[in-house]
């Protein structure tokens, strides 16, 4: 697995870039075949938070992309708790990967909004989604408005990966998105599937 480790604005010492090559290196474990990890590291600038030192992680492989992100007043225990997040997510690819491979009876497929219905959870989703990420993409291009107030600010362009419903209600879970933005592979139309208030999952699709 190839490896990057960066620092926004912080410096990253060499030790912490050892304990991060060798936590990362331990994941293989869980699920093996991953191709790169992408470590970030920065500082909450917040004097009110304690927890000032970030770790996110974002891994690549077996065409998803699993990411966690943690905080802790040591930037390593920054780097365990990330890892320890990953070891769950990369646990439960595994078992949807070999599902897939050893299909057995499942749930229905996610449930669709009404004609013209916003959910509301889809729409807490968008204003919560952690960083201002779309989820759907993790590899686009940002542009940042500031001028106007109260309209967008931010736009992320992203190829968007053709995919099943359940295959793009699987991605959402590893990034930890509440909604996620596709295209599907069984009609090539813009898709896309959130959590629902219930537990569900719901799927908006465009005609």
């Amino acid at each position: 697995m190839q490896i990057a480790v960066r620092g926004r604005h912080v410096e990253v010492p060499e030790y912490v870039r050892e304990h991060t090559l060798e936590k990362l290196a331990r994941l293989e474990r869980f699920l093996e075949g991953m191709d790169t990890a992408e470590v970030r590291f920065t500082e909450e600038q917040n004097p009110r938070i304690a927890d000032k030192e970030v770790c996110e992680v974002t891994l690549h492989g077996h065409g998803h992309v699993v990411r966690a992100r943690a905080s802790a007043t040591d930037i390593c225990a920054a780097v365990d708790r990330a890892t320890a997040k990953l070891e769950h997510s990369l646990t439960k690819l595994k078992g949807k990967l070999v599902g897939r491979s050893h299909p057995r009876r499942r749930g229905g497929p996610p449930k669709a909004a009404a004609p013209g219905e916003i959910p509301e959870d889809l729409v807490a989703g968008l204003a919560q989604s952690e960083n201002g990420d779309v989820p759907g993409g993790d590899s686009g291009e940002d542009e940042y408005r500031n001028d106007i107030e109260g309209r967008i600010i931010r736009t992320k362009r992203f190829e968007m990966k053709p995919m099943t419903p359940d295959e793009a209600a699987m991605q959402m879970d590893l990034l930890g998105h509440s909604f996620f933005l596709f295209t599907s592979s069984e009609n090539g139309r813009a898709a896309v599937v959130y959590h629902r208030d219930d537990g569900e999952i719901g799927m908006i699709e465009a005609i």
